[in-house]
């Protein structure tokens, strides 16, 4: 684990919310953007960037599957067994928040297994 953290102070890619906290970090704004537009168009976007949270020890990443058009989220979401009441809409972008190994099970079934792979090779 310390190869990832000695990779993140290096990282000078951070996404700071409201309150002056980092929320995303290891990827570029025009990333953020293209998920933000795609989901807007009602496509179903995944964005995986290194995140942490003391609540989920030992998840370095998170991939959020997002969609502006609610009953097609609810549908994806049903499709892995993620109920509707996990949709996270506080940002007004509805996403999903998909860590450890769910994530990879998904990202593996939806073949975006790249968008973690990009992660994992960079923090070793």
């Amino acid at each position: 684990m310390k190869n990832f953290y000695d990779y993140i102070q290096k990282q000078r890619k951070l996404l700071i919310n409201r309150k002056g906290e980092i929320m995303a970090f290891g990827l570029k704004r025009e990333e953020l953007d293209a998920w933000k537009e795609a989901v807007n168009q009602g496509e179903i976007a995944f964005l995986t960037h290194y995140w942490i949270d003391d609540r989920f020890p030992g998840a370095t990443t998170v991939t959020k599957v997002g969609c502006s058009d609610m009953n097609k989220l609810i549908e994806w979401g049903k499709k892995y067994n993620i109920p509707a009441q996990y949709i996270d809409n506080r940002s007004g972008y509805p996403h999903f928040d998909l860590l450890g190994e769910r994530q990879r099970e998904i990202l593996t079934k939806e073949n975006k297994l790249n968008q973690l792979a990009r992660f994992e090779k960079a923090g070793k």
